[in-house]
């Protein structure tokens, strides 16, 4: 087994607390009403978002994935930090033990917020992950990222 770790990082107008709650707090109700492409729905076997919880992501229309089962490892709604790991499903093409991504989002300086991504790949075997497909799932997230803060820059008084 491998881990092969990639960090990426995303700059938004929109403070940290508010892109937070809608990504993060508010993001299995929100995800599949903005980007309904991406999730078609999002169900919670074991708890209800607190470390320790495990949801069913079901993926939308057009997508080349069915679902995946995702484990809240970590969350902090002060400092806006939030680790998960898909651990389950056919987004990990049998190749992949796990994925686990920390996320945190930090104010900067023109009241906006940087949010920063560690994306950790747990390989089966002697698996290599290609680059090209951590730049296709890269761009996907960066997609719902981006149509989030669309949505709340069009929805000034949500969150």
């Amino acid at each position: 087994m491998g881990v092969f770790t990639y960090e990426s990082e995303v700059i938004t107008a929109i403070p940290p607390c508010k892109m937070f709650k809608a990504c993060i707090l508010d993001g299995d109700k929100l995800i599949p009403k903005v980007v309904p492409q991406a999730y078609k729905s999002v169900e919670y076997i074991q708890g209800n978002g607190e470390p320790g919880s495990i949801k069913k992501v079901t993926f939308g229309e057009g997508s080349q994935f069915e679902y995946m089962k995702q484990k809240v490892e970590a969350l902090d709604e002060e400092k806006f930090t939030y680790t998960y790991s898909v651990i389950e499903g056919d987004a990990l093409m049998n190749k992949l033990e796990k994925i686990t991504y920390e996320m945190k989002m930090e104010a900067s300086p023109d009241g906006g917020s940087l949010c920063k991504t560690t994306s950790k790949y747990y390989t089966i075997g002697d698996f290599e992950l290609k680059e090209e497909g951590i730049k296709a799932g890269k761009e996907k997230a960066l997609g719902m990222f981006k149509a989030i803060e669309a949505y709340l820059q069009a929805n000034p008084d949500a969150y």
